[in-house]
């Protein structure tokens, strides 16, 4: 039995055992990071350098990007340093961190997908008044509370985590510090008051949902009636990858987070775990540009005077 207080690391899940297939796992998540790390950063440069896209639509989608570049960069890179070293171990504190920002991120993630489900809400289904209900103020206020709002709740699930007994030992079996990985080790009868937490949480993403929802049923309503087929055309575009990235994005962190301990298992954990924490921030920038020109050609003209600079 092992009390909290006395723990001083965890470890983490190995990927494999041999030196080479650590290596083959070193490079692959470091390939991830590289095209994580260019999507996003790209996304972001030519937002903040292109003044055609200083707009609340474009606003969001740079806080977006900034928290994907986030989220990626506090799961991946202790676990490939772990396999380049040859090595399973992170610190209490570095586990504790760890839990911190990516509760931290994720619901302000989450919360940013809210605010931008508004936004095109507003952009299509009261054009008149989009400049006032979305001005520069507006846009700020609504970013600083999913910020807020993500570190308030990584706050008091992290507190109350690591506050628990951990009586199962020091294993997690994870790539990196999870919640329902950490509650494993928990005693039986002290993780309740966690996954109450857990609870109330989901509550809250459900009504986000419900939200997220309801915004784009009236935005197809309303893009349907729209006699134009090039005009339909634009709407969608604006509005599926948004559409795309939120049910990606909930679809995984629901089902890792609140799925029944009957169906889980170390590889369901796993391919869930990399799917909303590797696989999510690498493809949203590719989902986001695939159909927006004008984020296409602000890329490109970026890259252009990046390439004649050299």
């Amino acid at each position: 039995m092992h009390n909290s207080s006395s723990l001083n690391e965890f470890l983490l899940l190995a990927f494999a055992d041999t030196q080479e297939l650590q290596l083959l796992h070193f490079s692959f998540f470091l390939g991830i990071c590289l095209a994580a790390l260019l999507g996003n950063g790209l996304i972001i440069t030519a937002i903040a350098c292109d003044h055609h896209l200083h707009t609340p639509m474009y606003f969001f989608l740079l806080n977006l990007a900034v928290l994907d570049l986030g989220s990626i960069s506090t799961s991946v890179p202790k676990s490939m340093a772990n396999s380049l070293w040859n090595t399973r171990s992170i610190s209490y504190s570095g586990c504790a961190a760890q839990v911190f920002l990516v509760v931290f991120l994720l619901s302000a993630e989450y919360s940013l997908l809210t605010v931008m489900a508004y936004d095109r809400y507003v952009a299509i289904c009261q054009p008149l008044h989009y400049g006032i209900l979305m001005d520069s103020r507006a846009c700020v206020k609504m970013a600083a509370a999913a910020w807020a709002s993500g570190f308030l709740n990584a706050l008091l699930h992290t507190a109350n985590t690591f506050s628990l007994p951990l009586c199962q030992g020091n294993t997690v079996d994870q790539f990196f510090c999870e919640i329902p990985q950490i509650l494993k080790l928990s005693c039986a009868e002290s993780y309740l008051r966690e996954v109450g937490l857990i609870v109330v949480t989901a509550c809250l993403i459900f009504g986000c949902f419900v939200f997220i929802v309801l915004s784009y049923v009236q935005i197809f309503t309303a893009v349907l009636r729209i006699p134009s087929e090039q005009g339909r055309g634009k709407t969608f575009s604006m509005c599926l990858p948004h559409l795309a990235v939120v049910s990606l994005f909930v679809s995984t962190v629901i089902f890792a987070y609140l799925r029944p301990s009957s169906i889980s298992s170390p590889v369901l954990d796993l391919a869930v775990a990399v799917l909303y924490s590797v696989v999510s921030p690498t493809v949203n920038p590719l989902i986001y540009s695939m159909r927006n020109k004008e984020l296409q050609e602000a890329v490109r003209k970026l890259i252009h005077m990046v390439l004649l600079q050299q």
